[in-house]
């Protein structure tokens, strides 16, 4: 919604508020995703357009294990040591400013792929119409999120990194 705009945004008024991307300022709510490489949503949160990007991600990883692919926003040492912790290996591509590590050529490839989630976003955007602002009410708001999510997951041909763990290479550095 434009800047100009704000003021007149009643519905959410409560739950939304500005934030910014890498493109503009935008006044909303940001949609948290994971996902597997089959595409299928393993963990959804909703926050303000205002809240730090890693802040939900603890909460969203708490019962994962594994591996966890993200892009440069997510690289701290200490965003790093928290999924850890938890048995979760954060992945991410190297800022400019950055020392270059050394990475599984299998992560390389991954990381490569870090566009189904984009993908994924985009379905859920122009098909299962879950961008639409005009809401009358707040849970009118939340059952079209909620219904957009759900038909997304009934969806037979989701965008997939077409993995089969017979190919998947050893984690050799």
């Amino acid at each position: 919604m434009p800047q100009r705009r704000i003021w007149s945004q009643k519905v959410t008024a409560e739950f939304a508020d500005r934030g910014k991307t890498s493109v503009d300022w935008f006044y909303g709510f940001k949609l948290y995703l994971v996902i597997n490489d089959r595409g299928e949503l393993l963990e959804v949160k909703i926050m303000a357009g205002n809240v730090d990007d890693r802040d939900p991600v603890p909460e969203l990883t708490h019962a994962l294990f594994g591996k966890l692919f993200g892009d440069r926003g997510y690289i701290s040492q200490s965003f790093f040591e928290q999924p850890w912790e938890q048995g979760v290996q954060l992945v991410t591509k190297v800022r400019k400013d950055m020392k270059n590590k050394l990475l599984p050529l299998f992560h390389k490839l991954l990381l490569r792929k870090s566009s189904i989630i984009e993908t994924v976003n985009d379905q859920l955007k122009n098909i299962s119409q879950i961008e639409y602002s005009h809401h009358r009410s707040p849970f009118n708001f939340f059952v079209n999120l909620i219904a957009g999510l759900a038909a997304y997951t009934f969806r037979e041909k989701k965008p997939s990194l077409n993995i089969k763990f017979s190919q998947a290479l050893p984690d050799v550095v």
